[in-house]
């Protein structure tokens, strides 16, 4: 039921947002009738591949190329949108603030053009960048750690139709070549029901670090199962941080790492997060890294001062231009390293995979390489 009542508020915004884009951007181009009827025609088979993503990203029984076609509509009207408000403004502008007519309909139809073709280079700058991946390396200097350790962070990888076994495999292969000593995978790892997403998770088996990988979930992983999934990651050798926490390092020597489960779990009903119980029993000693999806949860921890690093995800840093606009109304960090206050610094992952359309810009996909350094 959630998921009906979530797509046909999707759908319906889109729609609204294409009838946008054809009454102010593609009708008033100084364009052939003929032309302009193709591109009215070409919204609406967008509005029908995002209504066929919706279908298949739930029940993904069509092969990858398919896939993704049905998954770029999404991106290309939110950029169309965003290109059409641009261009709505810069249009009142011209027709203000230029007299003479003939330069007026110049100056026009030189913005008719550019848009069109700002619009076509900004959609496929998009698509390239979705598709790779880079490494960010963060120095953070922790008080009270004793020596040198590394981190590596993956985040909201999304696995569901494009996001698949090869994908995952090759992300493997990636991280196993830094040589890490844990690996950290803060949530929204699974978007899409279990018995789909089983043969890119089995590529996890494969991930070498000197103290193993750990996991907490995100909001996305409520909506597939979330009990299913943390029973099948524990059948990979993967640690899921359930409210609890665990040493990493010899004793005296490490730090504490502890996890907590999302937010939405308040929402949800269940696995709802509990900080008093993921800090129990920890080395007080020694420093702690905190594991929390959503960047907003640093707001909800009355106190702060026995947690030294967060790591969280979920922001995706926007992933797609002005979007993170809109995460900064919700989410008060969005991407990269910041001092939350004099105890507690936050790092936030800008996500290793995509959701929606397999776009970015603006936000590069990441796999993070942290360095812990003693203050």
């Amino acid at each position: 039921m959630r998921f009906i009542i979530f797509s046909t508020i999707f759908i319906a915004v889109f729609a609204l947002m294409s009838l946008y884009i054809s009454k102010r951007f593609i009708n008033k181009l100084h364009f052939k009738k003929v032309y302009k009827n193709y591109l009215n025609y070409f919204l609406i088979i967008n509005l029908i591949g995002v209504f066929c993503y919706f279908l298949f990203r739930r029940y993904p029984l069509i092969p990858n190329e398919i896939y993704f076609l049905l998954s770029i509509p999404i991106g290309l009207i939110f950029l169309l949108f965003s290109t059409t408000i641009i261009y709505d403004l810069s249009s009142l502008l011209v027709n203000k603030s230029v007299k003479d007519s003939s330069r007026r309909e110049f100056l026009k139809k030189t913005l008719d053009f550019s848009a069109v073709a700002v619009a076509a280079g900004i959609n496929t700058k998009a698509i390239y960048n979705a598709k790779h991946t880079e490494l960010e390396k963060v120095a953070v200097k922790l008080k009270n750690l004793k020596q040198k350790y590394n981190i590596v962070q993956i985040s909201d990888v999304h696995i569901g139709g494009l996001i698949d076994k090869k994908f995952i495999a090759s992300m493997v292969t990636k991280i196993n070549s830094l040589n890490t000593d844990a690996i950290v995978i803060t949530g929204d790892l699974v978007d899409t029901n279990l018995k789909f997403a089983k043969p890119a998770l089995e590529q996890l088996k494969h991930l070498n670090s000197k103290y193993g990988t750990y996991f907490i979930v995100g909001n996305h992983e409520y909506f597939h199962g979330v009990d299913k999934i943390i029973s099948y990651l524990k059948t990979l050798n993967i640690t899921v941080l359930e409210n609890s926490n665990v040493y990493i390092g010899e004793k005296d020597n490490g730090f504490n790492l502890a996890g907590v489960y999302d937010r939405f779990g308040e929402k949800f009903g269940s696995f709802k997060p509990d900080i008093k119980a993921s800090l129990e029993k920890i080395d007080k000693n020694s420093p702690t890294i905190l594991l929390a999806h959503q960047p907003k949860y640093i707001e909800e921890i009355k106190d702060t001062s026995n947690i030294d690093l967060v790591l969280s995800g979920h922001t995706h840093g926007g992933q797609i231009v002005p979007f993170n606009l809109l995460v900064k109304l919700q989410q008060p960090y969005i991407k990269g390293l910041h001092q939350h206050n004099k105890n507690t610094q936050i790092y936030v992952n800008k996500g290793t995979g995509f959701w929606g359309p397999p776009m970015r810009l603006g936000a590069s996909s990441e796999i993070t390489y942290i360095n812990l350094i003693p203050s």
